[in-house]
């Protein structure tokens, strides 16, 4: 483009290269002006698409290239409108009136004085013609050598004939005068006088780098002479050829380009329009260009800046550039690493803080222990699994709750709350340990008599407090030991009735046989209303160490049992054995068996199991017999087996054997409820408080479960056993549950 346009100022300014090859350049701009709008409306096509796709930089590559077309062609355009008013005003001043004026003077000025001397030249050439006509050619030599020579030396005369060879001449060097002797076909059309201004450069055979030389040319005939010619040859001074042939060439371009200046200011306007052209396409195109080379790189942050903001932290491809964008890419592309890096760190510790908050949930959520967490303001935070077991309430909907706002556990976040609140005034005051800890046995009421184990529950509780942004924060981790001290009482008694057995068995044998002998001996001695005082005293005697005996034997039964032996057992049958025992004292009308047909076997102890259902009958018939202001009421009891089934701590459905017995005698008071199966607890005014006691450690030597409670549909008792081993043979296949 900067070729085309460089030739075209040159072409201007030549007119032979113009007439030559203006057209041709002016086609070839064009040519390359039509490319330049195809590739910049090819451009600008794509960048449409590319804002119709909605592209991602479109708008930047817009603004740049909108710009920097800006910067291009506003220039340009203002330049284009000042030259094509320049060059029109000034073409236009070039052909003003007065210059042409005085050009045309000063051509008529040259011209006269040519004249003049052309005139004064033929008039002596006359003059000269008419004093050599009668002369011979020696005498004409003669005298054009002596007038020429001494006073006109700038003048040449020679005499020729009409085939052009000198005849007589006022130089005596021959090579002077050939130089300037006429061309032929002057002499060839010779008619009359010849007069004429030459200049050396019409001489054809003039070579072409000498100067223009002009002379006045005048040839006469020579009267009297056929055939015979004067010619007077003056050169023109040199200056004064110089400045007219100036002033000629000067006149003559200026009457060429005068006729021509329309054509001028076409050629100069084309020149100006291509040009602006040129300059407008290939602004614009220089302008897609440099947009992209610089939109280029912002376009690679811009989308590095979206693919970060939505998790991509691959590195974006490098700009090939030293200056401050390429390094841009490359700090971006570093910093993009150091954040992959960075989130890949989190990443891993994320993953390994949800490795251990899961297998911390596994423990809190398969640990027997209950979990709880609060804040400073006791209000539930956390909870686990076997802490709404053990409560017997469901904590996931109260978190968020204070304590002492949640229905049902009311004692015990009162029992908490007040250990904590005294524990953080002690620690505010100085006088525990900067972490403080709680330790407590705390017994809470059951919410309804209703509970099927004992009204009251012993738990163990566990606090301490942890910070949680610059907050107080609590944990508690509580067991119930209910079935503990249970047990550890159980063998409390049994150790005292261990040793009372033994301290009581001693003697008594001594006091009965010295009773007895008393009798024996006395008897017979005494009166018959002393020997009645007697006899009634050592039978009282006797009667109660007859009882006291039975009682040591309850003590050791229950201190020292002999281990139960396991063998498979038909649970009906010895049922239907014991109920048989109770018809035959009269009470076939009160005891009602209802037995399973397809009750599995068992795994028990015959005799100690027939200990266990007599002591639950006996029971039984024992609060039927205690009802005494029931209108209409008749006993009834009920010894019922059945096939149930039951979830382990696996999740699979097991076979298990219940055995039920119940009655609508007056039940369970609430005072007895929670420490019924306690050793030495009874409402009976001749009962030892064993019998309970005794059935549940014969029961947990099966690996079975005892169930009581007041029956809810008639007033009476219900106690129930669940069997869960069963006879090999007799088992069922566990099924998923």
């Amino acid at each position: 483009m900067g070729i085309l346009l460089f030739l075209l100022a040159s072409a201007s300014e030549n007119t032979a290269f113009f007439d030559r090859h203006y057209p041709l350049l002016v086609g070839i701009s064009i040519l390359v002006a039509t490319a330049l709008l195809l590739l910049v409306s090819l451009m600008l096509y794509r960048l449409y698409k590319r804002y119709r796709r909605g592209k991602f930089g479109v708008k930047l590559t817009s603004k740049l290239v909108l710009l920097f077309a800006l910067m291009g062609i506003l220039p340009g355009a203002v330049i284009y409108v000042v030259s094509v008013q320049f060059v029109s005003r000034s073409i236009e001043s070039w052909f003003d009136v007065r210059v042409e004026t005085a050009l045309d003077s000063g051509v008529k000025l040259a011209q006269s004085m040519l004249e003049t001397s052309r005139g004064n030249v033929t008039a002596k050439a006359a003059r000269l013609s008419a004093e050599l006509s009668g002369m011979s050619q020696q005498e004409q030599g003669s005298l054009l050598a002596s007038r020429f020579r001494n006073t006109e030396g700038d003048v040449q005369a020679v005499v020729i004939n009409g085939n052009g060879r000198v005849l007589a001449s006022s130089e005596s060097s021959y090579s002077a005068v050939e130089k300037n002797l006429p061309p032929p076909s002057i002499l060839e059309q010779m008619e009359e006088p010849y007069s004429a201004i030459e200049g050396t450069a019409d001489n054809p055979d003039t070579p072409d780098n000498e100067q223009t030389q002009l002379a006045i040319r005048v040839i006469v005939p020579i009267n009297g002479q056929e055939h015979t010619y004067l010619q007077l040859y003056q050169p023109i001074p040199e200056n004064i050829a110089s400045n007219a042939e100036s002033l000629r060439a000067a006149y003559s371009e200026y009457q060429i380009r005068s006729v021509s200046r329309s054509g001028l200011q076409k050629m100069y306007i084309v020149t100006l329009s291509l040009t602006l052209l040129l300059a407008v396409f290939g602004a614009t195109a220089a302008a897609f260009q440099l947009a992209a080379d610089l939109a280029r790189p912002l376009l690679l942050l811009a989308q590095g800046t979206k693919a970060v903001a939505e998790g991509n932290l691959s590195p974006r491809p490098i700009v090939a550039s030293t200056d401050e964008l390429g390094t841009l890419t490359k700090s971006f592309n570093t910093m993009t690493l150091q954040l992959a890096e960075a989130r890949s760190s989190a990443e891993k510790s994320r993953a390994e803080l949800e490795t251990a908050k899961a297998y911390l949930e596994s423990v809190m959520t398969n640990m027997s222990a209950g979990v709880i967490g609060f804040d400073n303001h006791f209000r539930l935070t956390d909870c686990n699994d076997p802490a709404s077991r053990i409560l017997n309430l469901d904590l996931k909907p109260f978190i968020g709750t204070e304590l002492s706002k949640i229905e049902g556990i009311e004692h015990f976040a009162s029992r908490l709350i007040q250990a904590f609140t005294q524990l953080s005034a002690q620690h505010a005051t100085g006088s525990t340990a900067e972490d403080f800890h709680l330790q407590q046995q705390i017994e809470i009421p059951l919410p309804s008599p209703s509970q099927q184990k004992e009204s009251s529950q012993t738990l163990l509780a566990r606090g301490s407090s942890h910070d949680v942004n610059g907050e107080n924060h609590y944990i508690v981790v509580f067991d119930d030991i209910t079935e503990l001290i249970s047990a550890q009482r159980s063998i409390a008694w049994g150790e005292v009735a261990r040793r009372l057995a033994h301290e009581i068995k001693n003697p008594l044998t001594p006091i009965q046989l010295a009773a007895e002998r008393l009798q024996m001996k006395l008897h017979s001695k005494l009166e018959n209303q002393d020997a009645g005082i007697l006899k009634r005293s050592t039978d009282t005697i006797v009667n109660q160490v007859t009882a006291m005996k039975q009682m040591v034997d309850d003590f050791r039964n229950y201190a020292k049992a002999p281990p139960a032996t396991l063998v498979s057992l038909d649970l009906n049958s010895l049922v239907e054995e014991i109920s048989h025992l109770y018809a035959n004292d009269g009470a076939m009308n009160i005891v009602h068996p209802k037995l399973a047909e397809d009750l599995p076997r068992i795994m028990g102890d015959a005799t100690r199991l027939r200990q266990v259902i007599h002591n639950l009958l006996q029971n039984a018939l024992d609060a039927c017999n205690e009802v005494t202001d029931r209108p209409g009421w008749q006993p009834n009891i009920e010894i019922m087996t059945e096939k149930v089934h039951y979830t382990d701590a696996s999740g699979k459905i097991c076979i298990a054997v219940r055995l039920s017995v119940m009655d609508n005698g007056l039940g369970f008071s609430q005072e007895i409820m929670s420490r019924i199966f306690e050793p030495y607890v009874t409402t009976k005014e001749r009962g030892t408080g064993l019998g309970m006691a005794v059935v549940k450690k014969i029961i947990e030597e099966h690996g079975g479960r005892i169930d009581l409670h007041n029956r809810t549909d008639i007033q009476g008792a219900d106690v129930s056993i669940l069997f869960m081993q069963l006879a090999p043979d007799d088992s069922m296949v566990s099924r998923q549950s």
